[in-house]
């Protein structure tokens, strides 16, 4: 008896990201069940609901919900600092790389990018990265971490390593903001509670619409300051939303339903990446969570996405000679085996 095609160019399977999930019949239930208020007024439930669920897993005094995670890393980043000062973070951050320099325009600070010897900056690197006092020189007013990072490839900093990085911080009182667009991903990488992570860092962004599976949102935590600050330059940003518990009401499913399921799509990387690794002489960056880059040996990057494209593999182009694919939700393991060996035949033929 043949074996169903699961992935095909008519039943193509999505791995440009983790955030093309669509949701769930459960979750469309619990949307349309929502209890809501008017959240600008007086307050939504659901809303409600969802930021103390938030702030007692990241072990925070408040949480606020934002319409996305670049919305709630720009408040942090404007709670924080001060116009013409500057925010340490990774050389290839989101912050730093893909919020259209957020950072400038809307709070007037700039990123000094700080590129360490390993894929992500470690304390070490932090400390090399503070400048001397000057006046000539912008003074520091942030650190911001990424975990995991997407650009490296869903790498994860340990606790530990998060730890000494917050430490020398501390040494020149500078607060710390991570950037946890991922954190659930990371946190089960490492076998760890949210709080812990999440208590090397004075504020706190999480996103529901990655790995999580929800359709959109993220939320802010920390101290109850930071959060009534981060509360108001939400509205200056025109976060503001009102019946915004049919929105939380899905993100509240996702942490509560698909959270303790992500293990699953950190082994179908590890199995995407050990088909897929050598194939056209491409090297595979060994994924620590659900995101897998792949390097060719030149830059073929656009024709590999092309072609695996046509025959049902959807892939992000993440520069000419990378390829991101990223596990999720919606690829069940049997058709990510599929893509597999459908992805490794592509990348022979097109690096011959």
């Amino acid at each position: 008896m043949p074996m169903s095609v699961l992935v095909s160019p008519a039943t193509p399977l999505d791995l440009r990201s983790d955030t093309v999930t669509r949701p769930s019949t459960a979750m469309r239930q619990a949307m349309a069940l929502a209890e809501v208020g008017d959240d600008v007024l007086d307050g939504d439930p659901t809303t409600a609901a969802l930021e103390a669920w938030t702030a007692a897993a990241l072990g925070k005094e408040r949480a606020l919900f934002f319409p996305s995670g670049s919305m709630a890393n720009q408040a942090a980043i404007w709670v924080h600092t001060t116009p013409g000062t500057e925010v340490l973070c990774d050389a290839e951050s989101h912050v730093y790389h893909w919020e259209i320099a957020g950072a400038a325009a809307l709070c007037g600070v700039q990123c000094r990018p700080v590129r360490g010897e390993s894929a992500v900056f470690r304390a070490a690197d932090l400390r090399a990265h503070i400048r001397t006092p000057s006046i000539h020189a912008p003074e520091p007013s942030l650190v911001c971490l990424e975990n995991t990072h997407n650009g490296a490839g869903g790498v994860v900093t340990s606790v530990e390593e998060m730890r000494d990085i917050q430490a020398v911080a501390r040494e020149h009182a500078l607060p710390v903001h991570l950037d946890g667009a991922r954190l659930w991903n990371a946190a089960t990488a490492l076998q760890r509670p949210l709080a812990h992570l999440a208590a090397c860092a004075d504020s706190v962004m999480v996103s529901f619409s990655k790995g999580l599976g929800a359709p959109v949102g993220a939320c802010l935590a920390g101290s109850a300051d930071i959060i009534t600050r981060a509360h108001r330059v939400r509205k200056r940003f025109g976060g503001g939303m009102r019946q915004s518990g049919v929105l939380a009401a899905a993100a509240l499913h996702a942490a509560q339903h698909h959270y303790d399921r992500l293990a699953e799509d950190h082994a179908s990387a590890r199995y995407l990446a050990q088909v897929v690794d050598g194939a056209g002489r491409a090297r595979v960056v060994a994924p620590d969570t659900n995101i897998v880059m792949i390097d060719l040996p030149q830059p073929r990057a656009a024709a590999v996405v092309a072609r695996a494209r046509e025959r049902g593999v959807r892939l992000t182009e993440w520069h000419p000679a990378r390829i991101r694919a990223v596990t999720h939700l919606d690829a069940p393991a049997g058709a990510v085996a599929e893509a597999a060996a459908l992805l490794r035949q592509t990348l022979e033929e097109v690096l011959a």
